[in-house]
């Protein structure tokens, strides 16, 4: 490197982001995360030890992520490189391989690669790295903000190890500010800022766990405030709103999260906490989710985990499908926390979806002689000489509208699809068993 690269280089970091400024360089300059890197961990003894294996960083956006892969780059011996997934391809990593095979070759120090979002790379510029990987060419730092499990190439998830970053804590991110009101070389400390404690705290909650996200609004709450008189910036609880006016989300419609989300919306339906499922509701909306995808998991809900137990819960869910095409956003929210409270209110019961699962399987397994043949239809010609309709007793004719007689065909006599669980279907029931002479309450 010659004297002018070196001064780019200079001048680049001195103009970069205050989160690219403020990235830790060391283990012990590292926040959060004491999961996966408190000391004595796994991760935490390969570092200090520079033992690391192929490994790939799961989490979400602002956790430390790249962080993390700069201090192994500050404290390994091997060879650091890195490439970020959306703009490199299999060009550069046949590059890299080639360099690394001669670094070992010429000085014995491996080479670790570490791949920004590595979950862009297609499956065969991920094919191309695995030999590498697999014969320890190369070792892999992967960091990828979606389930590797999914989004990355099996064979290369079996040869890594996996470790999840969380959201940072509230806490953390107001170490974080901190650090960086008081460094002096990458930071402001050189500066007189006067923050307030509310403002602060407004920061550290709002950016919901995303270090990046905090640590912009802070450059930019120092960067945009004119000092007063004494040349002191003063940050108050106003000048923090303006610089991050909505709180951050970690969902992405293709993600994870999404599916984390839309699964506990669900499942808080379905164990009848109404407060959570339209937490959930509210947290899917504010992301920008499609409400009529909320609203046909409403309308699924209505009939998989309350059915009979309450049949009008699937009117209102429908009703509520309706209406967020007929009024829209941001209206319709109202229609769907409607049918979202009751559904979640509502008495349970999953009879229906029994019926249909033991019947379907029945249906696939089991072979049937057919339809009865006083069940069949008359109407055609020659169906009568055939016999069809023959025997059928019509229920109206009897009292309560029943009558006693074979519907299932011969194979499945006896058979019992459909159970009484609760609420409403305990009426219906109690209606059963009058019409069928049983015991039951009219």
């Amino acid at each position: 490197m010659d004297l002018f690269e070196y001064t780019r280089r200079q001048n680049m970091k001195q103009g970069a982001p205050l989160a690219a400024r403020m990235r830790a360089r060391t283990l012990d300059e590292f926040v959060g995360q004491q999961h996966i890197i408190g000391k004595n961990t796994l991760l935490y003894r390969s570092i200090t030890a520079d033992k690391l294996s192929s490994i790939i960083l799961y989490g979400p956006p602002g956790t430390g992520k790249t962080t993390l892969a700069h201090v192994i780059a500050n404290t390994t011996a091997g060879e650091f490189r890195q490439i970020n997934a959306t703009t490199a391809g299999k060009k550069d990593i046949t590059e890299i391989v080639e360099q690394a095979k001669e670094t070992v070759a010429v000085s014995d120090r491996r080479t670790i690669l570490f791949i920004d979002e590595i979950h862009r790379f297609n499956k065969a510029q991920q094919d191309a790295l695995l030999p590498y990987v697999e014969d320890g060419t190369v070792i892999l730092i992967g960091a990828t903000t979606e389930n590797p499990y999914f989004e990355v190439n099996k064979a290369l998830v079996s040869r890594s190890i996996i470790f999840e970053l969380k959201h940072l804590t509230k806490d953390d991110i107001k170490t974080l500010l901190q650090r960086a009101l008081h460094d002096e070389d990458r930071g402001y400390g050189s500066f007189d800022i006067d923050i307030d404690a509310k403002a602060l705290d407004f920061i550290a909650d709002v950016s919901s766990g995303d270090a990046r996200i905090a640590l912009n609004a802070l450059e930019l709450a120092v960067l945009t405030t004119k000092p007063d008189k004494d040349n002191v910036i003063h940050i108050d609880l106003g000048v923090a709103e303006q610089c991050i006016q909505k709180r951050s989300l970690n969902y992405d419609k293709d993600g994870d999260n999404h599916y984390d989300t839309i699964s506990a919306f669900i499942k808080s339906m379905r164990g009848s906490d109404p407060d959570a499922a339209v937490y959930y509701l509210a947290k899917m909306l504010y992301a920008g989710e499609d409400p009529r995808f909320i609203a046909r998991r409403i309308v699924i809900c209505a009939s998989e985990d309350v059915g009979n137990a309450d049949p009008r819960a699937l009117l209102v869910a429908v009703a509520a499908a309706q209406a967020v095409d007929f009024i829209g956003l941001p209206e319709c929210q109202i229609n769907l926390s409607q049918a979202v409270a009751y559904v979640a209110c509502a008495p349970k019961s999953n009879a229906s979806v029994s019926a249909i699962y033991d019947a379907m399987n029945d249906v696939r397994h089991i072979q049937t002689s057919g339809v009865p043949n006083h069940l069949r239809d008359s109407h055609y010609p020659g169906a009568e000489k055939m016999g069809h309709g023959t025997g059928y007793k019509y229920a109206h004719d009897f009292p309560n509208n029943y009558v006693e007689q074979q519907y299932l065909p011969d194979e499945l006599v006896g058979k019992q699809y459909y159970t009484f669980q609760n609420g409403y279907e305990l009426k219906l029931k109690n209606w059963f068993d009058k019409i069928k002479n049983k015991e039951g309450e009219e």
